[in-house]
């Protein structure tokens, strides 16, 4: 078993589990908050405060459409959708960016303009902004400090660094709530900036932009998320190290003379298909032929959890299509790992001999 493998294996079982503790805890947070801070933007006229209020509203909304995305993806594959409905995370995860810019990042650009042209904000009851701030940093601390502690326990679980791991992940949900609560956290700084200054100077326009600060940091976040979930929808490939792996595993099988071409595309959170086109050894019979694929198949999704589709096309190395299509899709990345593979191989037949 390949390190990367083992290091797949031993993930939660309950990943699924976490990512909706993850989620609810952060839903629960948001509402209590979201309440908090629309009251306190009433009392105080403070615009940045109502920003952090629409920042709450959007991020609830957002919630809730991951809940719906891990309901919907866990769904089997049917006749209808027979590789699994697990795209519909990345779909409802995309919906969620898309929220974030238009509920919170519109409406708070729109009030630090507002506020910044007028000028003229009148402030008032300034200590109750200054409580209700301190008390969501505590609430949207404890959502944050569960959506770090899931994304440091699955980095860890795939062995890949943390900042790799989150920009590669294929679970948007726990994904979207870290990025939102490491928002929502720079947002309460930036809305206390405001409220202090506007208290200090008497002017409304530090109070605008913090409001017009908050809404670019959403409009930000909603970039991030989209450009994601955009991808895996799209179709994106699974991560080199797996695809790595089934290459070599597959080119070590005796009946393989070579491996031609290998696709991969991520199909949900932790799903992947693989395809490969393999030029197998010539003196093989018909049924050896099936045999070597399925035991490939078996061989294949014990090392590779992730594997959840795996398809083995015999076909000609020579192939002047195949050939033409691999180098378009990949250039001489396929023939680097095949020559490094063949030397590895060399050096264990002399080693044996």
């Amino acid at each position: 078993m390949t390190a990367d493998a083992g290091a797949a294996a031993e993930e939660p079982d309950d990943a699924g589990g976490g990512s909706t503790l993850t989620v609810l805890l952060a839903l629960a947070s948001n509402v209590g908050v979201g309440v908090l801070k629309l009251v306190a933007g009433l009392l105080t006229g403070s615009s940045a405060m109502l920003a952090e209020a629409a920042h709450s509203v959007a991020d609830t909304a957002t919630e809730g459409l991951l809940l719906t995305a891990l309901n919907r993806s866990s769904r089997p594959a049917d006749r209808f959708h027979p590789f699994g409905y697990g795209k519909e995370r990345f779909f409802w995860a995309l919906i969620a960016a898309v929220s974030v810019f238009v509920t919170g990042a519109t409406f708070s650009v729109y009030e630090g303009v507002a506020s910044i042209v007028s000028g003229e904000n009148e402030q008032t009851l300034a200590w109750v902004a200054y409580g209700v701030l301190a008390l969501s940093a505590l609430i949207e601390g404890t959502s944050w400090r569960q959506a770090l502690r899931q994304v440091r326990s699955e980095s860890r679980a795939a062995g890949t660094p943390f900042m790799r791991y989150l920009r590669l992940s294929d679970d948007p949900t726990v994904k979207s709530v870290f990025f939102e609560d490491s928002a929502a956290l720079i947002g309460l700084a930036l809305a206390a900036l405001g409220v202090g200054l506007h208290q200090l100077t008497g002017s409304g326009v530090w109070d605008g932009i913090a409001s017009l600060l908050i809404g670019v940091l959403l409009a930000l976040v909603a970039f991030i998320l989209g450009r994601t979930n955009r991808s895996l929808l799209i179709g994106r490939t699974a991560g080199q190290d797996l695809v790595h792996d089934a290459f070599d595993h597959i080119a070590d099988a005796p009946e393989v003379d070579q491996v031609v071409d290998i696709q991969t595309m991520v199909t949900g959170t932790d799903s992947v298909l693989l395809c490969a086109r393999v030029d197998f050894v010539d003196t093989l019979t018909a049924a050896d032929l099936e045999r070597a694929c399925v035991r490939l198949d078996d061989e294949l999704r014990e090392v590779l959890p992730d594997l959840d589709e795996i398809f083995i096309e015999p076909v000609p190395r020579n192939d002047p299509d195949v050939r033409e299509a691999v180098l378009e899709r990949y250039g001489d990345t396929l023939s680097r790992w095949q020559a490094e593979h063949d030397g590895r191989s060399g050096q264990g037949s002399r080693a044996s001999r």
